[in-house]
């Protein structure tokens, strides 16, 4: 089964494409929103790459994940998209065009949807540059009625349960800072109460919970 490969330490700039793009392709393009390993993994060819934000959604760690960041018996803890009316959701829009299309769908069906549990949903995206011209996206978002979803909890529980699990894509915490890292980068305008509620209590119980050099060892 193919894996997330290597992280990178920034939102992941536009790929050089090798043919130029012909007017079908544009017409076939399609925006593809990341708030999650996206931000930092998306692992498939795309065309042009912006951060921005999409309304009327927060983020939440509510969805299980027993592949990429957990296991049958412990599940790791990822993110969804909870309709919130004064929800702001920051992450990277992919456009997709041409043949990319439908590698991309195809790849993220694996991803998003067997080995995820979630299910698309069309956002209106906002570019962090351009927010005046905003662009509808497909996003794709854990709803409760999937197997996998864990719903609402403490974010102390959360991130106890973040600091014990780990999958074929690595530990729950890497996941958890790469995304705090990311909503760094965005500047100070990119607000997550939730997740950053979560990392301060993973840094609250990190030194606790394993020594230092088993710590670091983790990310």
């Amino acid at each position: 089964m193919k894996q997330e490969p290597a992280a990178q330490n920034s939102p992941p700039a536009s790929p050089t494409s090798s043919q130029p793009l012909s007017e079908d392709d544009d017409a076939q393009a399609l925006w593809i929103f990341g708030y999650g390993s996206l931000v930092w993994r998306p692992d498939f060819a795309y065309s042009d790459s912006r951060v921005g934000f999409v309304r009327g959604y927060s983020r939440r760690f509510w969805q299980g994940d027993t592949f990429h960041r957990g296991s049958d018996k412990m599940p790791g803890r990822v993110v969804t998209l909870l309709e919130d009316r004064e929800g702001c959701t920051w992450g990277v829009a992919y456009q997709v065009q041409g043949e990319q299309v439908n590698e991309a769908l195809k790849y993220l069906n694996v991803r998003e949807a067997v080995l995820g549990g979630y299910d698309t949903k069309e956002v209106t995206f906002y570019p962090q540059d351009t927010p005046d011209q905003p662009l509808k996206a497909l996003a794709y978002v854990a709803t409760p009625q999937n197997p996998g979803y864990l719903g609402p909890a403490p974010e102390e529980a959360i991130a106890t349960q973040i600091l014990a699990c780990r999958g074929f894509s690595g530990h729950n915490l890497e996941y958890l800072l790469r995304l705090a890292d990311f909503m760094q980068l965005c500047g100070p305008q990119a607000q997550d109460e939730h997740l950053a509620a979560i990392v301060d209590a993973v840094g609250t119980m990190l030194p606790c919970f394993c020594p230092t050099e088993q710590a670091l060892a983790l990310v």
